[in-house]
């Protein structure tokens, strides 16, 4: 089927299901579920390190890949699990081919990793996470072990061609600490999805006792990815390694990281998401927020639209409810991780930086109450969330404004009652208060924004 017109009966097969090209019916298949566990790394650089990302609070994952180019879920669709839909007019084989096929037409020509970082800067973001392989197996990166990747095809001549070494570079460039996402599935890669099976789910398609050469091939292939990420792009900070349906254990997780952090990944934080254990340095409820104060490193990763990459039409979550989701998240004792999924040409698109320029201008005028923070034991009432900072003798509340609310003339709450002044962070004004036992009220000045408020005040 010629190239052009499969793309565009697709998209149009596509655009009349769900956004993600699923089932319109809700379903979390997808969706990793958080840990049941934490266990404290031992390796004090790794710990003075996670104590440093803690401090960020605010980065963005970016998933940019093939499926970006119709604008469709990320890799799911081509996993043949039954909460999945396609287009009527493929098979199964069929879809997959046309998939692939798509390394042939993915030709981002006005990609710009420097305005990529503009925009998350603007937007108040501190960290960054690139996905360099997603489950499809497509690599944004010059791997050396395999062919399907951004720098072969239609953008192999490109100055910029090895993607992933001019995002990491430009974010660094901002001051941002950088961190690498990485698929341990690789459903491309014959040593996991073998062609003498057929592929009826997630998980490689063989038994490994019965085919232990080609396990052992895909722990080497998986290994020397890995190695070429750590050694090649530079002075890295986060591994994110998705799929956890293939643990760290499985691929030689271990000795990957040994060399890493003997190595120029010296304190290289590892998130083996959903496995327990030594190499989950911070835990990643996904579209999420734990419904409790933790206080062990954790990240909730929420989309700004419904998909991770980009889709047509998106409706993207307010800034309000952006940070909304943001001062729960840090009150609750997390970082909150906002997934953005560039353009199929290489951009971020006008209204998505309009609407990240909304949220970082908030966090300009009120970041003091979000970045460098930590939790405060009496940390929700309503709509109010409370953090404090290092020294736990200055709080903050957030009056988080959801979609639809309207900001009240008084702000009360119980505990926490403030030794002096209460002020409004943004301009450092001071507002009247009422204390009443352990019941405080504030006024808010009149005129302000119908926006999430922050204030500041003294506990001792």
């Amino acid at each position: 089927m010629n190239n052009h017109f499969a793309l565009t009966s697709l998209f149009a097969a596509l655009l009349s299901l769900s956004p993600l090209g699923l089932r319109a019916q809700d379903d979390n298949s997808y969706i990793h579920k958080q840990s049941d566990g934490y266990e404290w790394p031992t390796d004090k650089d790794v710990l003075r390190k996670l104590d440093q990302w803690q401090d960020l609070k605010f980065g963005v994952l970016m998933h940019w890949g093939l499926y970006s180019v119709p604008g469709i879920v990320e890799s799911w669709q081509i996993c043949s699990e039954d909460w999945i839909t396609r287009p009527a007019e493929y098979t199964y084989e069929g879809y997959k081919q046309w998939y692939w096929g798509l390394s042939n037409v993915f030709n981002p020509t006005k990609f710009d990793p420097d305005q990529w970082a503009r925009v998350m800067q603007d937007a108040g973001m501190k960290y960054m996470i690139f996905t360099t392989k997603h489950h499809d197996g497509f690599c944004m990166f010059d791997s050396r072990y395999t062919d399907f990747s951004i720098a072969h095809g239609p953008f192999a001549d490109n100055p910029k061609a090895d993607v992933a070494k001019y995002v990491f570079q430009a974010f660094r460039d901002k001051g941002f600490m950088t961190g690498c996402y990485f698929s341990k599935p690789d459903w491309h890669c014959k040593w996991f999805w073998n062609p003498y099976y057929a592929t009826p789910n997630r998980m490689q398609n063989y038994k490994r006792e019965q085919h232990p050469d080609w396990w052992r091939k895909y722990q080497r292939f998986t290994q020397d990815q890995l190695n070429e990420l750590m050694t090649r792009y530079g002075k890295l900070d986060i591994l994110w390694l998705d799929g956890g349906w293939v643990s760290g254990d499985d691929i030689g997780l271990d000795s990957v990281l040994a060399q890493a952090r003997a190595g120029q990944q010296k304190g290289l934080i590892c998130v083996d998401r959903t496995i327990q254990g030594r190499n989950e340095n911070y835990q990643t409820p996904e579209q999420q927020i734990p419904d409790r104060q933790l206080n062990h490193p954790w990240e909730s990763c929420i989309t700004l639209t419904h998909a991770w990459g980009w889709i047509p039409n998106p409706d993207y979550k307010s800034a309000n409810k952006v940070v909304a989701l943001l001062a729960e998240v840090v009150a609750k004792g997390g970082c909150m991780v906002l997934g953005v999924g560039p353009s199929p040409e290489g951009l971020i698109p006008d209204d998505e930086a309009a609407r990240l320029h909304e949220v970082g201008d908030w966090l300009r005028r009120n970041g003091e109450a979000i970045y460098s923070t930590r939790t405060t034991p009496n940390y929700h009432q309503g709509n109010l969330w409370f953090t404090a900072n290092k020294n736990h003798r200055t709080l903050y509340a957030i009056y988080a404004l959801e979609d639809g609310g309207q900001l009240p003339p008084t702000i009360t709450w119980k505990g926490n009652v403030p030794k002096g002044d209460v002020t409004l962070i943004d301009g450092n004004v001071r507002l009247h208060t009422t204390v009443e036992g352990d019941r405080v009220t504030v006024a808010l000045p009149k005129g302000l924004a119908n926006a999430p408020v922050a204030l500041k005040f003294s506990i001792e």
